[in-house]
């Protein structure tokens, strides 16, 4: 009688922990989880429909030697719990969903860690990690890897077509191939390849029976592989272009033979853990089978007894934690929106001896920014030199709807920075004034951009500093508004880097003051 009960105490137990925490999880994260949702739609991350059943698997495959090890608190575990709650303020206020999504991860392995205790959780510490793989990375972090894959893999496949034979020139991301050009966009930089072939590496050195370092050198080895081989993809396509025309740039031969390489990419990582094994014996790893262990005994779980589950502290701490977070995020706006001291539609057309033309945005690119008013004008001096200015304007500041740095911008379609970096204006009041400096080229030309953050009083000059003063400023200010600005001008033939740069410093002097009167403080 004291067994069954005891059984069904259990029972009871793991119902309501379950059933109450999924609630909490469902309220704190559906948001940022519908979003993930909307990512893996994505050719870059659809993959990640797959990692949750390979998770799922890997579990079941441990459930016997999991419910072999006795079950126990580890108050450490409220230490992690803290941290995923302080990661999901920090994803919420500061408006980044990659920190939202460490969140619930770091919170889940914490709650698993308090009530199941250390040795239970090393068990299927390997699923628990492969969790991490199924999170998109930053939009801005994701756009670097991107453009320089691209700029590498299309290097790559140049040099393989000169190789080859073929006339091949390349301009940044654009491949001149005299009959043609091939621009290596987004979809063909190869970061589809790169992502799922590092997870299935990842899964391959799971299963691989051999030393750490094997595995390590697999795991890597898929980076510099999956570049080559996109770098293959592009050098074909170019072959098979001159032959065959322009159909097999896109359509059933393109996907084909992107599916082709992945294959062969595959070939190559089994290939390198059978070369592995035989360059390099090593002794027969042996794995524990616990598959005939059988459930648990009773007393090695956690018995709740005639105390409610709810009232236990390794429970009933993180649930009030995460529902005191929960009922702070739906009842409290941190962020009031704050509207520009005057409209930038009234931007003054002429400042000093300059005079503007007025540029505008396209409809798709304006609701890609999300932005709440912006101005873009081209400026020409005197001597007929112009320089471009443009200011976007964010009245609140949320997750998805963040100020786009113009590294994302500037980059790309045969553009490459040859310099770029931080540098301090002194303006004519006696300020410093910090901004962004990049030097563009595209031969023969180049071009001069500055750029810097207007935040609430403070200039700002990179995403990390944006994301964290929106934390502070949405907890301490309920404030989230922000600005970016950015100048743009070519250096002319007839002129050098340093008049160029002086014309644009000018210009920024009398264009800050102006500029200041418009935004809020």
């Amino acid at each position: 009688m004291k067994s069954q009960a005891g059984k069904c105490s259990f029972s009871n137990g793991i119902v309501v922990i379950s059933g109450v925490f999924l609630l909490l999880f469902a309220g704190l994260y559906t948001a940022p989880f519908q979003v993930m949702l909307s990512w893996w739609q994505g050719d870059d991350y659809s993959y990640c429909y797959l990692v949750p059943c390979i998770v799922l698997y890997l579990v079941w495959e441990k459930k016997n030697e999991y419910l072999h090890v006795p079950a126990q608190t580890n108050w450490s575990g409220l230490a992690i719990v803290l941290t995923g709650i302080l990661f999901y303020w920090l994803g919420e206020l500061g408006g980044e969903f990659y920190i939202l999504y460490l969140s619930s991860w770091v919170t889940l392995m914490g709650l698993l860690l308090l009530n199941q205790g250390l040795p239970r959780v090393k068990t299927i510490i390997f699923p628990l990690c492969l969790i991490l793989t199924m999170f998109p990375l930053p939009n801005f972090f994701n756009f670097r890897i991107t453009l320089a894959l691209k700029l590498i893999s299309s290097r790559l496949g140049v040099m393989m077509m000169q190789a080859y034979g073929m006339s091949a020139y390349r301009e940044g991301n654009v491949i001149d191939l005299g009959f043609t050009q091939l621009q290596v966009v987004d979809a063909c930089s190869g970061l589809r390849y790169l992502y799922p072939m590092i997870v299935l590496s990842i899964i391959l050195a799971y299963f691989y029976k051999a030393q750490m370092w094997k595995k390590i050198v697999l795991v890597l080895s898929s980076i510099p592989l999956s570049i080559v081989t996109n770098a293959l993809r592009i050098a074909l396509t170019g072959i098979l272009s001159e032959k065959f025309g322009s159909r097999v740039v896109d359509g059933f031969f393109h996907d084909f033979e992107g599916w082709l390489i992945f294959m062969i990419t595959l070939g190559v990582l089994m290939g390198e853990m059978w070369l592995l094994q035989k360059i390099f014996r090593m002794d027969e790893v042996d794995d524990e089978e616990l598959d005939d262990l059988g459930e648990a005994p009773l007393q090695n779980q956690v018995v709740f007894g005639s105390k409610p589950a709810f009232l236990r502290p390794q429970f009933f701490i993180p649930a009030l934690l995460l529902a005191l977070s929960l009922g702070i995020t739906q009842g409290v706006e941190f962020r009031e929106k704050i509207p520009l001291a005057k409209s930038l539609t009234i931007f003054p057309m002429k400042i000093g001896r300059w005079e503007a033309a007025r540029q505008a945005l396209t409809e798709d690119i304006i609701d890609e920014l999300d932005l709440s008013d912006y101005v873009m004008f081209d400026y020409t001096g005197e001597d007929k030199k112009q320089i471009n200015f443009y200011v976007a304007y964010y009245e609140s500041q949320r997750k998805g709807e963040s100020i786009h740095s113009p590294a994302s911008c500037l980059r790309g379609s045969g553009w490459s920075f040859k310099q770029a970096g931080a540098v301090t204006l002194f303006l004519p009041d006696g300020r410093e004034m910090p901004v962004n400096r990049a030097v563009i080229e595209r031969e023969p030309l180049k071009q001069i951009a500055y750029y810097w953050f207007p935040f609430r009083g403070r200039i700002l000059t990179n995403a990390y500093q944006m994301k964290l003063y929106n934390f502070w400023d949405a907890l301490i200010r309920q404030r989230t508004d922000g600005a970016l600005v950015r100048l743009i001008t070519a250096v002319y033939p007839d002129e050098t880097e340093e008049s160029a740069e002086k014309r644009l410093q000018g210009f920024v002097f009398k264009v800050v003051p102006v500029l200041e009167s418009f935004l809020p403080q």
